[in-house]
């Protein structure tokens, strides 16, 4: 075996890019220039990666607090308006919570417990079993949760996130009033005006509280969809995936990428002669077994990529081969072998037990955790992701 390292992930760092700035010309010459000092070269395959933010920044796709206000009064025609199952993060919820507040006159404001929907937890299930509460069927009043729970910071921001979210509320001009229930419908007994804030579970609570009787029903997703007095707007997302820019400011999911993909990828073949997948990618889906979030508070891992990224891995398990198929082979014999069975594999291998155990998600999804992961959250300066080696397999010398 000639070749030993298979997949290797690099971040590239790139300049501070501001709006208006061309990624197109940005990213070509960011992977160039990294091929050329750290000397590695081009293959087919090879996938670049762009983080979402920089797309957005790029595009000036920015919201503030009054674009907000403006967008939810329009929308509700303000008063009492109820908000339930928002994510538990003052990075992806201040600024959508102080815009929604100034836009209404009441917030009535509805928790999801024992935790938001990406894992972030006000309690544990245990102090929950402790005091006897179901939180399939109890619905509890913030003087029921402080009596029974008192004051409970995160475990790692040390917020208390239902005094942070009613002091933001409440600072935006809009009375508070807050619940604790996981059923959509609990919100109905306060008003028939509701925004669902929830993620991924935002079309099953449009469809609940449509069915119950609500008589007008957003998600963040039905929230700055176009410009407000020459706002930034996502059509298709809205306020999800937004992040905070500045005090009073959110910066957009990115939206129109998929042309900028596939005109970065079309540079780098005429520059590398090689044809090279690219993607946009937020957040990774992964979960920590710490503090329990699961990353993926974006609507999706990638907005836009090229078609190459498209699908599911399609990998046998070595370890199955190895410990049932080939238990009696060894050394070069058992290398051999392996190596013919992969090369002899199935398009689709879909319920085969030689698979079993390999990832079941979609490529994009697999590639924007490894380029999540890679380029972390903080300082490193490399919204850039290069990848090699991610579609090789035991035969590829």
């Amino acid at each position: 075996m000639s070749r030993m390292v298979g997949t290797v992930s690099r971040g590239v760092r790139a300049p501070i890019i501001r709006e208006g700035d061309d990624l197109r010309d940005i990213v070509t010459e960011s992977i160039l220039e990294a091929s050329r000092t750290d000397g590695f070269e081009f293959r087919d395959r090879d996938v670049v990666a762009m983080t979402e933010a920089i797309v957005a920044r790029a595009q000036g796709n920015y919201a503030s607090v009054d674009n907000i206000a403006a967008d939810v009064r329009a929308k509700t025609g303000g008063g009492t308006v109820g908000l339930i199952f928002p994510i538990l993060s003052r990075n992806r919820f201040s600024i959508c919570l102080r815009g929604i507040a100034k836009g209404v006159d009441k917030v009535i404001l509805m928790l999801s417990y024992p935790s938001d929907e990406v894992g972030n937890h006000l309690i544990s299930l245990d102090m929950l079993d402790e005091k006897g509460i179901d939180p399939y069927r109890d619905v509890l009043t913030e003087a029921q949760y402080r009596e029974h729970f008192g004051y409970i910071k995160h475990h790692f921001t040390g917020v208390d996130y239902v005094e942070t979210y009613r002091q933001l509320i409440e600072e935006s001009g809009a009375e508070v009033e807050i619940i604790f229930a996981n059923n959509p419908k609990e919100i109905l007994h306060y008003t028939k005006k509701v925004i669902c804030c929830d993620i991924h579970t935002r079309a099953r609570s449009k469809r609940i509280l449509k069915n119950a009787g609500a008589e007008i029903v957003l998600g963040l997703d039905d929230i700055m969809t176009s410009s407000v007095n020459g706002s930034g707007y996502n059509e298709k997302y809205g306020l999800l995936g937004s992040n905070k820019a500045t005090e009073n400011t959110v910066k957009l999911f990115p939206r129109d990428c998929q042309g900028l993909v596939e005109d970065i990828q079309k540079r780098l073949l005429d520059a590398t002669g090689k044809h090279i997948e690219v993607m946009v990618y937020g957040d990774g889906a992964f979960k920590d077994p710490v503090g329990k979030i699961w990353e993926l508070a974006d609507p999706v891992v990638s907005p836009a990529y090229t078609p190459g990224l498209e699908g599911t891995p399609n990998e046998l398990k070595l370890k199955y081969l190895a410990d049932n198929d080939f238990a009696n082979l060894s050394g070069k014999e058992l290398q051999d072998a392996i190596k013919k069975s992969i090369e002899q594999k199935d398009d689709d291998l879909k319920g085969s037990m030689a698979s079993q155990g390999t990832t079941p998600r979609r490529l994009t999804d697999l590639i924007g955790s490894l380029c999540d992961l890679t380029s972390g959250s903080g300082d490193k300066g490399t919204p850039i992701v290069f990848i090699q080696g991610y579609f090789d397999n035991y035969t590829n010398e």
